[in-house]
C-alpha cells in the first residue's frame, strides 16, 4: 500500500467527511515554496500550509536553531522553572508588539492563544468581585476549535452541534464599506451595559469568513469605544501577525491598541506549534495579589518548550531582515499587478488585497457554501494543476511564503485565470 492508503486505516483528519473525502495527497518533501507527493508531483503552496510558512519548507536557519537547542536543552517543566530561550523570546517579542503590550503567556496553538485571551478577560472581572460574563466578537469570525474560541466564532456548521455548551457571545457586524455605523452602535449598545468583559476580533482581515478586509480607522473607534466602557479588547492575530498584511502586526495599522493580542501560526515558522497571548500591565495586576486563587490557573505540559523557543527567535530574526522585509513588498506588487489585470473580468465580483494577502470573489450566482460543490471544484482544479489553494466557497485566497519566487507567482495566477474559464 501506497502512504495514503495506509493514512486512511487509521488517521482522522481535520474539516474531514471521511466517508466522502478523497484519499488524502502524502506529502513526503518540502522546500521553499514547493512540496512533493509520493509520486514525485509537484505543487506550489501557495497558501503556506494554513499561513504558517512564511520562510518556506525546510528553512536551514531555523531547523539549524532547533537542532542546537535540541542538543543544550530540549525541554523542561515552566512551572517554578524559566529558561533563557523563554526570557530571549519574550524580550524579543516586546521588541515590536505595540509599545502597551508588557506580559506575555505561553501556550500551544492558536485556540489556546485565544482560550487564554477570553478567561483572562472573564477572571479580571472575576477577581474585582464584578460579574461580567460575556463576550463581544464579530459575525462570521472564526478563533479557533477550544471552547471559548469556537463560542467566539460566527461560522455555524463548525459550532452548531455545540449551543447551549459554551459561553455567551453577541455578535456584531463587520464594520466593512456600508456596515460601519451598525457596527459601531451594536457594540456601543452592548458595552453599556457592563455585562460583556471583551470584545475580540481579528484585525482588518477575517481569514476563515474569506479574508473579509475593513479599514483601520473603523476598528480604531471601536476599539476606542470599548475603552470608554472598560470593555477588554483581544487582537486575534493568529492568521495576520509576523509580516502577512505588510507590518509585523496588523494592529500596527491602528492609532489605538488593543488589550491583547493573540499569536500562534507563523510565530516558529511552521516548524512546532506554539502560541503566545500578550497582554497589558493592567490585566496582569489583576491577577497580582497575595491571594494564591486569583492567579492565572492555567497552562500545558509544553508551555515555553525551549525548542519551540529557539524556532520563533529564528523566525522573527528572519522577518526582520532585510530579505523578506523586500519580499513582503514584492509580493504586494505582484498582487497589485494581478488585481489590475484580472478585475474587471466578468466572473470576478471583487478583490481585496493587504499585505500579501490576495482575494478574489468569484461571480456566481448564488450563495456558495463553505466545502459545497463549487468550492471542491476549484480546489480539485488547482490540485490538479500542482497549485495549493484552498477556496472559502467561491472566494480564493493566495497567502504565499514570503520566499515564493516571481515565477511561481506567476504560475498561481495562471491557474486562478484558468479556473475562471471552467466554472
Amino acid at each position: 500500500m501506497n502512504l495514503s492508503e495506509r493514512d486512511i486505516k487509521y488517521n482522522w483528519h481535520p474539516y474531514t467527511q471521511h466517508k466522502t473525502a478523497q484519499p488524502h495527497i502524502a506529502i513526503v518533501k518540502g522546500e521553499g515554496a514547493l512540496l512533493w507527493d509520493e509520486n514525485g508531483k509537484e505543487y506550489i503552496d501557495a497558501i503556506a500550509s494554513w499561513w504558517v510558512n512564511p520562510y518556506g519548507h525546510s528553512n536551514t536557519f531555523i531547523a539549524d536553531a532547533i537542532y542546537k537547542q535540541l542538543t543544550t536543552l530540549e525541554h523542561v517543566l515552566f512551572g517554578g522553572f524559566t529558561h533563557e530561550p523563554a526570557v530571549l523570546v519574550a524580550e524579543k517579542l516586546m521588541q515590536i508588539v505595540p509599545d502597551n503590550q508588557k506580559k506575555l503567556f505561553f501556550s500551544d496553538n492558536g485556540s489556546t492563544a485565544v482560550e487564554i485571551a477570553i478567561k483572562v478577560a472573564l477572571q479580571y472581572f472575576y477577581n474585582k468581585g464584578e460579574k461580567r460574563t460575556k463576550i463581544i466578537a464579530f459575525e462570521n469570525a472564526f478563533h479557533g476549535d477550544t471552547f471559548a474560541a469556537m463560542a467566539a466564532s460566527g461560522i455555524s456548521f463548525f459550532t452548531e452541534a455545540f449551543q447551549g455548551s459554551m459561553i455567551e457571545v453577541t455578535r456584531i457586524p463587520v464594520p466593512t464599506k456600508g456596515n460601519e455605523k451598525a457596527s459601531f452602535e451594536a457594540l456601543e449598545n452592548l458595552a453599556a451595559t457592563q455585562e460583556f468583559a471583551g470584545f475580540i476580533f481579528e484585525p482588518l482581515v477575517q481569514g476563515a469568513a474569506g479574508m473579509v478586509m475593513y479599514e483601520a480607522s473603523e476598528l480604531d473607534r471601536l476599539i476606542s469605544l470599548c475603552q470608554q466602557y472598560n470593555v477588554f479588547t483581544i487582537a486575534d492575530e493568529v492568521m495576520t501577525g509576523f509580516g502577512k498584511t505588510g507590518k509585523n502586526f496588523a494592529c500596527n495599522y491602528l492609532t489605538v491598541q488593543p488589550d491583547m493580542m493573540c499569536l500562534s501560526k507563523a510565530l516558529t515558522g511552521g516548524t512546532i506549534p506554539m502560541a503566545i497571548t500578550t497582554f497589558t500591565q493592567e490585566i496582569f495586576d489583576g491577577f497580582y495579589d497575595d491571594d494564591v486563587n486569583k492567579a492565572l490557573f492555567h497552562g500545558h505540559t509544553f508551555t515555553a518548550n525551549p525548542t519551540g523557543c529557539a524556532a520563533a527567535l529564528a523566525s522573527m530574526q528572519l522577518l526582520e531582515s532585510d530579505e523578506m522585509q523586500q519580499n513582503l513588498e514584492r509580493i504586494n506588487q505582484q498582487h497589485l499587478n494581478f488585481q489590475q489585470k484580472i478585475e474587471n473580468h466578468p466572473k470576478v465580483k471583487t478583490t481585496r488585497i493587504l499585505g500579501v494577502i490576495f482575494a478574489l470573489e468569484i461571480q456566481t450566482g448564488s450563495t456558495e457554501s463553505y466545502y459545497g460543490n463549487f468550492r471542491n471544484k476549484l480546489y480539485n482544479f488547482f490540485i490538479g494543476k500542482g497549485i495549493l489553494l484552498r477556496p472559502v466557497g467561491n472566494i480564493v485566497y493566495v497567502l504565499p511564503p514570503y520566499i515564493i519566487s516571481d515565477d511561481q507567482l506567476q504560475k498561481v495566477y495562471k491557474i486562478i485565470e484558468e479556473a475562471l474559464e471552467i466554472v
